[in-house]
C-alpha cells in the first residue's frame, strides 16, 4: 500500500533513531508494516525499533528489527514485537552485545520452524540460559565475560531447528555446556558443530517426524479429504514432566505436537493424519452438550463414547482409517486391574473403547460386549448425536460401577489413547450449576437475570490433594461476573456516619502520600525545559545533524507503587449478627470497604475489589465489586451498596483467580487482602483439612509469584486454622464492630 508523503513523515518520528541508512529502507518497512499490522502493531513495532535503535549497537540491529519483524508479526501475532526487542535489549546488558545481530537473524527461521509465540518464548528462554550458564557465571552474581559459543550456537540455530525439536535442542545444548562449561574452545568446536560427541549428541536428539517439514502436506490433508481450513499451533511434550499435554481445537486453531516418533509401526506422518482426522471428526459431527448435571465419571464416560461414535462415522467414510487407529490404540488386557485395591474405571473403558474399534478384541467381559454391540446397534445406519450416545455412556457407568471406583489409586495402564485430543470443545456449562437452585429461578427479577448473562464462560482450576500431595486438574468451576448493582446514596450515608474517623484517616494518609519529585528526562512533552539536551539538540540542528526531538523533562512522585486486591468472603456465615453486635458481619464488612475505599482512592494506589462463595466445586461465584481501571465512583459504590451473602467459602479457587488479575499489574508491591469470618468449607467436602490445606497451597503458589497475601479474620476461633493457612501474616479481630476502623489502619500499616 502507498503511504502520503506526511504519513511517513509522522512514522519516521515515531522512530526514536537517528541512523541515517534507515531512511533509505524505512518507506518499504513501513509498507511492508502497514500490510500485515494493525495500528496497535505499528506502533508496537516502531517502538520495538526505538529500543532496539538505543541499545548503542549500531544501525545492523536495528534494520535486521526493521526487516524481520512484520513476516514474524504475522505469522505468531504482535506480542512478539515487544517480546524481541526487550530480549535484545536484556542482550544489550550483558557482555553479549556482540550476539545481538545473529540473534535477530534467527528470530524469522526460528518463527517459521517453531510456530508458535509460546514455542518462540521458550527458545528465547533456552539461548538466555545457555548465554548465563556458558560463562560459567555463579548464580546471584554477573559475569564481564561473553559467553564464547553464543555467536556460534545462533549462527548454527537454522540447521538445529531444522533437525531437532524444542525439546531435543534443549538438551544438546545443554549436554555442551554441562561438558565444555569451563573450556572456551571445547565449547566453541561442540556448538560449532566439529567436535564427535556435538554431532553424537546431535544424532541422539534427531528423531521422529518435526510438525513444521510436514505442516504443508498435513494442511492439505485437512483440505482434500475433510474440506476443514485450518490453523496449526504446535507445542511442546518435552518439557511438562508432571502432566502432559494433549491435542485439543478450539477458536484460535488446532494444537498438535511439534514432533511425534514412529510408534507401533506407523510413522510419525501417520500419527499426524491420525490425530487430524479424529479431530476433523469432531469438527463434522460432534455437538456441545451442558455438563454441570454429569458426575466426573460420568463426563469421562461420554467423551470415550463420543471419541468411538465419531470415529466409526469417520470409517465409514475413509475405511483404511480403521488400520492405523487400531495400530494406535492401546490394548488394555483384560483381568489386569484388581478391582478390589485399585479404581479400574479407566480400564474398563478403554477396554470397550478397543472392541467398538477392533472387531477381533477377543474380550469376554459381558458388559463390555454387551455395550460394544448395543454401540453398533445405536450406529447402525444413522449418525446417532452427542446426546443421544451419552445416555448410553451413562447407562454403562451405573451398570459397571464399583465401589473401588472411588479409590485415590488409579489403573493407568494402557488407557491413554494419545492421539485422540481432550474433548473441551464437547462441554458448555450454565452458570446455575446445581438442580435445586433451578427451582426457583422463574423468582429471580429481570434484572438479576440480565445480570447473569453477562457472566463469562466457567474458568476451571486445580485443587490440592493433600492426602496424595497431588493436584485435582481442572477441578473447580468458576464463575465470575460483575456483582449487581444498589443504590450508591447508602454507601455515601455510611462514610458520613463515619465522618470523624475519616478524619482521623486524612491525617495518616498525609503522611503515607509521595513527598518526594523525580525528574522524568528526555520527554517530547514536559512541565520544563531539559536545557542540557536542548543544547545538544541545538547544536546538532546547526551542524546539519537530526536534532533529538526528546527535550523537556517532567516530575513525577517517588514512593508508592502498589497494586492491592481486597477479596471479600460473601458466604452465608456473613449475614449473621455477632453475639454483642446490632448489625451483621455484611454491614460492617460494607462500612469497612467503604471507608477503605475512600482511603485508598485518596491515596492513588491501584485497586480492586471482588468477593466469592461457592456451591460445590461445580460452582464458586466471583463478583467484580470494584476494578482496577474504575475510579471509586458511584457505580462502584452501587455494587458494595447490593452485596448478598449466600452458599460456602471454598477459598482457594477465589485466590488463585484473583491472582490472576493482581499478577498482571505492573507494581512493585502486590498486596492480596482476604476479608472472611471462618475457615474454608464447602458443602462437598467431608474432610475439614482438604479446603484448608487447598487454600495454604494458593497462598504458596502466590508468594511464588511475587503476590503478599494477608488475611483479616473475624472467627474469634480462627487461631486452629488460619495460621495453617497464612502462617504469620494474618490478623484476627476479637471485637467484629471495631471492623471499620482496624480495616484502613491495617491496609496503612502494610503499605507504609
Amino acid at each position: 500500500m502507498a503511504i502520503s508523503e506526511e504519513s511517513l513523515i509522522a512514522y519516521r518520528e515515531q522512530l526514536k533513531c537517528g541512523f541515517r541508512e534507515i531512511d533509505d529502507i524505512f518507506a518499504d518497512r513501513m509498507e511492508s508494516a502497514l500490510a500485515t499490522l494493525s495500528e496497535r502493531g505499528v506502533k508496537d513495532y516502531l517502538s520495538g525499533a526505538s529500543l532496539v535503535g538505543g541499545i548503542g549497537r549500531g544501525v545492523e540491529p536495528v534494520l535486521v528489527y526493521l526487516e524481520e519483524m512484520p513476516e514474524v508479526a504475522a505469522k505468531l501475532g504482535e506480542g512478539m514485537l515487544s517480546l524481541v526487542s526487550e530480549s535484545v535489549w536484556t542482550i544489550s546488558r550483558t557482555p553479549n552485545g556482540n550476539a545481538i545481530p545473529p540473534f535477530l537473524n534467527t528470530i524469522a527461521e526460528a518463527a517459521r520452524r517453531l510456530g508458535s509465540l509460546d514455542h518462540l518464548c521458550r527458545y528465547i528462554d533456552i539461548i538466555f540460559d545457555m548465554m548465563e550458564r556458558s560463562t560459567g557465571s555463579i548464580h546471584g552474581h554477573h559475569t564481564t565475560i561473553p559467553s564464547p559459543a553464543l555467536p556460534t550456537l545462533l549462527n548454527n540455530i537454522p540447521n538445529l531447528l531444522g533437525q531437532l525439536s524444542l525439546k531435543g535442542l534443549s538438551n544438546w545444548i545443554d549436554y555442551g555446556i554441562r561438558a565444555y562449561g569451563n573450556h572456551p574452545q571445547r565449547q566453541q568446536d561442540y556448538f560449532s558443530l566439529q567436535s564427535p560427541d556435538s554431532r553424537a549428541v546431535l544424532q541422539r536428539e534427531r528423531h521422529g517426524t518435526l510438525f513444521t517439514d510436514h505442516e504443508r502436506n498435513l494442511d492439505l490433508y485437512m483440505k482434500a479429504l475433510w474440506d476443514e481450513k485450518t490453523h496449526f499451533v504446535p507445542y511442546s511434550t518435552g518439557f511438562d514432566d508432571l502432566r502432559k499435554p494433549k491435542p485439543y481445537f478450539d477458536e484460535l486453531g488446532i494444537r498438535v505436537p511439534d514432533v511425534y516418533d514412529d510408534q507401533d509401526g506407523l510413522s510419525g506422518i501417520d500419527r499426524y493424519r491420525a490425530l487430524l482426522a479424529h479431530i476433523a471428526a469432531h469438527h463434522r459431527w460432534t455437538n456441545a452438550i451442558f455438563a454441570d448435571n454429569f458426575s466426573p465419571f460420568q463426563r469421562y464416560a461420554v467423551e470415550v463414547f463420543e471419541d468411538c461414535r465419531i470415529e466409526a462415522l469417520a470409517m465409514r467414510v475413509f475405511p483404511g482409517l480403521r488400520r492405523i487407529w487400531i495400530a494406535l490404540h492401546p490394548r488394555p488386557i483384560e483381568g489386569d486391574c484388581d478391582t478390589d485395591i485399585e479404581s479400574c474405571i479407566r480400564h474398563r473403558l478403554a477396554m470397550l473403547s478397543y472392541a467398538i474399534l477392533d472387531f477381533d478384541h477377543g474380550y469376554e467381559n459381558e458388559d463390555v460386549c454387551d455395550f460394544t454391540a448395543r454401540f453398533h446397534e445405536t450406529l447402525e445406519g444413522r449418525d446417532s448425536s452427542t446426546q443421544e450416545i451419552s445416555m448410553l455412556a451413562i447407562k454403562f457407568v451405573a451398570r459397571t460401577r464399583l465401589q473401588s471406583d472411588q479409590s485415590a489409586d488409579m489403573y493407568f495402564k494402557d488407557t491413554e489413547v494419545d492421539y485422540r485430543d481432550d474433548n473441551r470443545h464437547m462441554w458448555k456449562f450454565f452458570e446455575l450449576g446445581d438442580e435445586e437452585e433451578m427451582f426457583d429461578e422463574e423468582d429471580r427479577d429481570r434484572a438479576d437475570e440480565a445480570e447473569e448473562d453477562k457472566a463469562l464462560p466457567p474458568r476451571h482450576y486445580p485443587e490440592w490433594d493433600y492426602t496424595t500431595k497431588t493436584y485435582r486438574p481442572d477441578w473447580v468451576s468458576l464463575y465470575e461476573s460483575l456483582h449487581p448493582s444498589g443504590e450508591s446514596g447508602f454507601i455515601d450515608a455510611l462514610l458520613e456516619k463515619h465522618s470523624g474517623l475519616a478524619k482521623r484517616l486524612k491525617q495518616l494518609l498525609d503522611l503515607l502520600k509521595p513527598q518526594n519529585y523525580v525528574r522524568v528526562r528526555y520527554q517530547e512533552d514536559g512541565s520544563e525545559l531539559d536545557l542540557d539536551v536542548a543544547i545538544r539538540s541545538l547544536i546538532d540542528y546547526k551542524s546539519g545533524a537530526t536534532p533529538d526531538p526528546r527535550i523537556n523533562m517532567s516530575h513525577r512522585h517517588d514512593g508508592r507503587d502498589i497494586a492491592v486486591m481486597l477479596l471479600l468472603d460473601l458466604s452465608e456465615s456473613v449475614s449473621q449478627i455477632p453475639e454483642g453486635c446490632t448489625q451483621s458481619i455484611l454491614e460492617l464488612s460494607q462500612e469497612a470497604v467503604a471507608l477503605l475505599g475512600w482511603a485508598i482512592d485518596k491515596l492513588g494506589d491501584s485497586f480492586a475489589v471482588a468477593g466469592f462463595s461457592s456451591n460445590t466445586r461445580h460452582q464458586v461465584r466471583y463478583q467484580h465489586i470494584k476494578g482496577y481501571s474504575e475510579n471509586w465512583n458511584d457505580a462502584v459504590k452501587g455494587r458494595l451498596a447490593a452485596l448478598e451473602a449466600g452458599y460456602s467459602t471454598r477459598m482457594g479457587a477465589a485466590l488463585r483467580h484473583a491472582a490472576h488479575y493482581l499478577g498482571t499489574r505492573k507494581a512493585d508491591k502486590k498486596l492480596l487482602l482476604v476479608l472472611t469470618d471462618g475457615e474454608p468449607s464447602d458443602i462437598d467436602t467431608d474432610d475439614d483439612r482438604t479446603l484448608i490445606e487447598d487454600a495454604h497451597k494458593a497462598v504458596q503458589e502466590l508468594d511464588r509469584d511475587g503476590i503478599y497475601t494477608y488475611c483479616i479474620n473475624l472467627d474469634p476461633n480462627a487461631d486452629n486454622y488460619v495460621e495453617d493457612i497464612f502462617g504469620q501474616r494474618y490478623t484476627v479481630i476479637d471485637r467484629v464492630e471495631s471492623l471499620p476502623e482496624k480495616l484502613p489502619q491495617l491496609f496503612m500499616s502494610l503499605t507504609k
